[in-house]
Parts: structure tokens; sequence; C-alpha cells
């Protein structure tokens, strides 16, 4: 028998890992509310989609997925064509059309200091289809990623940054899954890695409930009760 009660499926972006979810986590399930914060490989947008699909399809009832910065590339195109996805909530991320990838959706708009901060290895990225990862420079992570956060935790967040392979941002979504889905975007402010203006240009372009937080591009790690809230205002209305 398949559970009606959603199951919250957290993505996260480049640069991070699923424990930045910790605090949404724990407002969430002290709620009630079931989640769940697989690792998303940050190797390519079709290949981490398809990570994504395999866990969300998995799952024994409706599904919301939430996704932050490239995480909510990965969910656009993850979401196409999975019944059980009831609704996509965006932090501070990116919702491409077809034939869009990351870095084309945002470069009518000005660029942001991680255009500047992100650096290249020198080598090619494993497992990924070719060019290098990306870093975020150390003496100017917590200013590109998470200003507000405290200094000892953006050290932290530094030191155990995930790269993402540079050519997940300029691949192509093939499919855009907020067109049939209901959408939610919580617009970060003062966002330094993904312009505030393309945040608001792909949430009104996918006629999306809107709140904006005032914050950085990890304001869910700073604020995670007004992230959580947020995320369950979704649930609310399914």
């Amino acid at each position: 028998m398949s559970d009606s009660n959603p199951t919250v499926v957290l993505v996260h972006g480049a640069f991070a890992d699923a424990s930045g979810f910790a605090g949404v986590i724990g407002e969430l399930t002290a709620a009630g509310v079931k989640t769940v914060a697989p690792p998303n490989p940050l190797r390519g947008l079709a290949s981490d989609a398809a990570t994504v699909q395999a866990v969300a399809s998995s799952v024994d009832g409706p599904v919301v997925l939430v996704g932050h910065s490239y995480g909510g590339a990965v969910i656009t195109q993850a979401s196409a064509g999975l019944d059980n996805v009831a609704a996509l909530v965006f932090l501070a991320a990116f919702s491409p059309d077809s034939g869009e990838s990351c870095a084309s959706v945002q470069a009518p708009f000005p660029p942001s200091l991680l255009a500047s901060t992100a650096q290249p290895t020198p080598y090619d990225a494993p497992g990924a289809a070719g060019g290098p990862d990306l870093y975020i420079a150390a003496d100017r992570f917590r200013e590109t990623f998470c200003a507000d956060v405290p200094a000892d935790l953006a050290r932290v967040m530094c030191a155990t940054q995930r790269p993402l392979a540079a050519a997940a941002l300029t691949e192509n979504a093939t499919a855009a899954g907020w067109k049939t889905i209901p959408a939610w975007y919580q617009l970060a402010l003062h966002d330094n890695a993904i312009a505030p203006e393309a945040q608001r240009f792909m949430a009104e372009r996918m006629g999306a409930t809107v709140e904006e937080i005032d914050g950085s591009h990890t304001a869910f790690v700073a604020q995670p009760v007004r992230a959580a809230r947020f995320i369950q205002a979704a649930l609310a209305k399914l």
C-alpha cells in the first residue's frame, strides 16, 4: 500500500554536500515530515538528474523535491516524467528550461561574485565528461557562498567543499518538470553565487510561489527555520 504522506527529498548543490541541510532536516523531522538527503554526484546534469530520479522513484508515495543552487537544475530535469513528484521547491536555485544550461540562463544578468572566485583544477574532473573541476577560492569562500554563517562554520564548509565538474554548468537540460509540477522559490536577496535578478526571472517564469529571504546563497544554513517553514508551506498545499 502506498504511503500518502509526502517525503521531502533534499538535493544539495555545488561546493557542498547534504550535511548543509542539517538544520532543515532537524526542523522537518521534528514536525513529523519524512526527509531524505541523497548525495548529488556533481559530475554532469544528465547523470546527476538520473541519480536523483532513481532515489525519488523509489519512494513509496508522493515526493517533494527540494533543490539548492545547482541542485535546482538537477531536480528540474529529474522530476520530468515522475508521477510521484507533487511539488518542487527551489532554494536560491537554478531552474533552466529545456535547451538551457546553468550558465546560459544566468548570462543575461549581472555576473555574480562566483564568476570570478570559482577556480578550475589543473586536472580533469574524475567521472565527468571532460574538463576540470571547480572549487571556490578559499580566501573568498565565505563572501561568495555563505556570508551569513559564523566564520568557524564557513571555514569548515570551505575545507569540505565538494567540487562541481565545470562541464555540468554548460550542459543543457533536456526536460523541465516545473512546466507541469507546482513550484515554490525562496529568493536570496544577498546572493553572491546566483544573481538575485536571475533568481527572480527563473521564479517568475515558472509561476512559482515566491518568498524573499534576507540572506546569502546558503540562507537555508543560516536560517533553517525559515527554509523549513517554506518547504512546509509547499507541503500544506498538496
